[in-house]
């Protein structure tokens, strides 16, 4: 088994930057022992653990390569409805790791019902529907639950659903994400009982009392502020930044999540793997420090989806792995200038940032 031995490098620790120090790719590990490996000077440059896309939509293949040559070595599909499709990006050698929804709960009406695709079986009406909706999401494959929530009679599942899905995703033991844009859905979202909260609202900003019980946002500010251009209200923005702002003073854990997708019909499109630094940027602005923007894109998601191969760089951790030249505490813009990826320590042909 191959060893290659990344000299000079300065290694984001999930809380600063080390000493400038040597990381070894053991296989698809890191390890311990440079011993006979081959090295590369990594010229003083920074060394970030994979990142994580917290939210994306898969296409395909080239989805893969875009993710994973902008140094996201995972990725967490909210919606992808051909099994034949996931089963075919998953587990690719040298190409960005996926999990997977699958399948959506959505309702009748709304934007959701009216996607190119979407299969009759993802609108959820009834209460009594969500044991089976469930088990059959356990049957194809999906990692965890996608919930797509509207204000009350906007056209998503209502609250009675909501809450009868999200427990039996938890009878299965199943993470449940809701899809949340105003901030009558959050409040929906949190009276389910939901896991995370995917987007931040658009106009008016999630109230005092849910922003207290908020568990895990993934904001999606890229494409929230997509959505407001394309609306020709770029005043709507605003107020999902400032719910950003709210939830991270309250200690709310924010994680990276860009909606990428190239979908018909959809608001926004967000391109795969370069609008994860767009996101960052923006939390940054929205009142993160670069630590924790960082760590909304490594050890977060990574924790709270329960992929605890990754995430951080330590040995017997999967090589996932991006070295930069800059430093992105400094300027979180750095994290573009992308010099090396490796995914399960597989080499990336031709990164974004060279």
């Amino acid at each position: 088994m191959s060893r290659t031995a990344v000299t000079n490098v300065r290694v984001f620790d999930g809380s600063g930057l080390t000493e400038p120090r040597t990381v070894v790719i053991d296989g698809a590990t890191i390890g311990d022992d440079p011993a006979g490996a081959r090295e590369i000077d990594g010229g003083g440059g920074v060394l970030l653990p994979g990142l994580i896309d917290a939210h994306i939509h898969l296409h395909g293949r080239d989805s893969l390569e875009q993710l994973a040559r902008h140094g996201v070595t995972t990725g967490l599909d909210m919606a992808t409805f051909s099994a034949d499709l996931l089963a075919s990006l998953r587990n690719q050698p040298g190409l960005t790791d996926i999990r997977s929804a699958g399948v959506p709960a959505i309702g009748p009406g709304g934007m959701h019902a009216r996607i190119p695709g979407m299969p009759a079986e993802a609108v959820v009406t009834d209460p009594g529907q969500a044991k089976d909706f469930v088990a059959a999401r356990v049957a194809a494959g999906s990692d965890y639950l996608k919930i797509v929530l509207e204000v009350p009679g906007g056209g998503g599942p209502e609250l009675p659903a909501a809450r009868a899905l999200t427990e039996a995703a938890h009878e299965a033991g199943l993470l449940v994400v809701a899809h949340a844009t105003s901030a009558g859905a959050y409040t929906m979202a949190l009276d389910a009982g939901v896991d995370v909260l995917t987007h931040a609202p658009l106009g008016a900003p999630i109230t005092a009392d849910d922003v207290a019980r908020a568990g895990i946002v993934a904001p999606t500010l890229i494409m929230m502020k997509g959505v407001s251009a394309t609306a020709g209200r770029p005043q709507l923005y605003e107020g999902a930044k400032a719910s950003v702002t709210a939830l991270y003073r309250a200690g709310v854990p924010v994680l990276a999540g860009t909606d990428a997708n190239n979908e018909p019909g959809v608001p926004a499109k967000v391109a795969h793997g370069a609008s994860l630094h767009d996101e960052l940027e923006l939390l940054v602005d929205a009142g993160l420090s670069t630590v924790d923007a960082l760590r909304a894109a490594t050890v977060l998601p990574a924790k709270h989806f329960g992929l605890g191969d990754r995430g951080a760089i330590q040995p017997g951790l999967r090589a996932d792995l991006v070295l930069v030249d800059g430093d992105p505490l400094a300027d979180i813009r750095a994290t573009r200038a992308i010099t090396r990826v490796w995914c399960a320590g597989t080499e990336v042909k031709d990164p974004a940032g060279r």
